[in-house]
């Protein structure tokens, strides 16, 4: 484990270490894809770390869009944070239950609402159970406190400015889906979608910034894994997967190296591949 950092990643003897500080809240964000099968609501009912609340991705959105679980609007944020007993002068910790999948979208969500106080648990879950840290079935009691937000604009992109970043290829486009789908090798997860990447992107797949056991890598591992798929760090990144779930993961594993000049693209393969106007590359170019 790396040092710890409040505003990023923290180990589980760090939570453990300050479960019970009052101004401390633990978000489960654990959310799966269908063909999981896995249910993240039921598996929060029955344990939970301590005093944790449930906190849903596709709930936590914009129900505006056709698109799944695009960042909602600011006030709607606000909303859901009061209800949840999240506001102003708290440190959050989320953590999901496959060690690391879902919360750093979470993490990335605070952060675009300009809320910095935010890390996510180390190797989650699993690896919290896996020691034998305590876990309780309860709700926890909700106290509502007021939550600021400032959206921070250039920490997401639409459609447009990513296709512009493409053409110009001003910016480096790193796509965390796996090597067989940036291909265009293996099919979509959504029906309808193309299958390939965004023209001129990169491919780090979100499982090679982690260990065996689910934990994030040192910062010079991640750098070096962003370096071996050719990604230029001195040009500013735009992360993208599926859905912009694991893209996070990409932004979150930057900010661990020093690398703050980073956007995640919202719409993701699931509005690009959508798109028949839009460009595909398949293969490796």
């Amino acid at each position: 484990m790396a040092d710890e950092d409040p505003r990023t990643l923290v180990s589980t003897d760090w939570l453990a270490a300050h479960l019970k500080d009052p101004d401390l809240r633990v978000l489960d964000a654990s959310w799966y894809l269908p063909d999981m099968g896995r249910d993240g609501r039921a598996e929060y009912d029955a344990a939970h770390i301590p005093g944790a609340r449930y906190i849903d991705i596709d709930d936590i959105s914009d129900a505006r869009s056709d698109l799944p679980h695009m960042a909602p609007p600011p006030e709607k944020f606000m909303s859901r944070m009061r209800a949840t007993g999240v506001g102003d002068g708290h440190q959050v910790v989320v953590y999901d239950g496959a060690g690391m999948f879902s919360a750093a979208r979470i993490w990335w969500l605070f952060r675009l609402m300009g809320h910095a106080d935010i890390a996510v648990l180390d190797g989650g879950f699993p690896k919290w159970q896996a020691e034998g840290q305590p876990v309780e079935d309860m709700p926890p009691m909700i106290r509502d406190r007021h939550m600021t937000v400032r959206r921070q604009a250039h920490m997401v992109r639409d459609v447009t400015q990513v296709s512009s970043a493409a053409k110009l290829g001003d910016h480096e486009v790193i796509d965390a889906r796996s090597p067989g789908r940036f291909r265009g090798e293996e099919p979509e997860p959504r029906p309808g979608m193309r299958a390939g990447h965004i023209p001129g992107s990169r491919n780090v797949h979100y499982a090679t910034l982690l260990n065996a056991d689910g934990t994030m890598k040192e910062p010079a591992e991640l750098k070096a894994v962003f370096e071996a798929a050719g990604v230029d760090l001195a040009k500013p990144a735009i992360t993208t997967c599926g859905s912009g779930v694991t893209a996070a993961i990409l932004s979150l594993a930057m900010e661990r190296f020093g690398k703050s000049d980073h956007s995640l693209y919202d719409g993701s393969w699931t509005e690009w591949g959508q798109f028949p106007t839009l460009p595909v590359a398949t293969g490796d170019d």
